[in-house]
């Protein structure tokens, strides 16, 4: 695996997958389950109070979509398994069907995570790399071109 040259505070390169936990991970690098809590949360305020996103929200279901997502990013992000070994497979595709995502979710989404990305103020490096995965994970579950 190609390995991005960025360290923890161990000083390790690490792979953005996580990959080989004896080089590190991203999820160790910007500060491992706290990081991404905040993270999650923050992108949440932002969320709950959109006219666009909110309603895609079950209201009885925003804090099981918040553990959800924080535990899909840490897992992603070389942190613990436990999404996959309470979830199963990701399927990011499949689990988003249901919802009509159009040009104007996709902005929103992005738009709140990019804030709350921004307020972790990592390093430009860990920030960018984040960032453009987030980016094209949001692009990828377009699924209409109708707003």
């Amino acid at each position: 695996m190609t390995q991005i040259p960025l360290s923890g505070a161990s000083g390790r390169a690490f792979s953005p997958t996580g990959a080989g936990a004896d080089r590190g991970s991203m999820y160790e690098a910007v500060g491992g389950h706290e990081t991404f809590v905040t993270l999650v949360d923050r992108f949440y305020e932002g969320v709950m109070a959109d006219p666009v996103l909110a309603p895609l929200y079950p209201a009885d279901d925003v804090d099981g979509a918040r553990e959800r997502l924080t535990l899909f990013l840490e897992q992603y992000w070389g942190g613990p398994s436990t999404y996959s070994q309470t979830r199963g497979h990701p399927r990011l595709r499949m689990r988003h069907a249901g919802f009509r995502i159009g040009p104007a979710a996709r902005d929103a989404w992005l738009a709140h995570m990019g804030e709350a990305l921004a307020s972790l103020e990592l390093p430009p490096l860990q920030h960018d790399v984040l960032w453009d995965y987030l980016d094209r994970a949001a692009r990828s579950l377009l699924n209409s071109f109708e707003d």
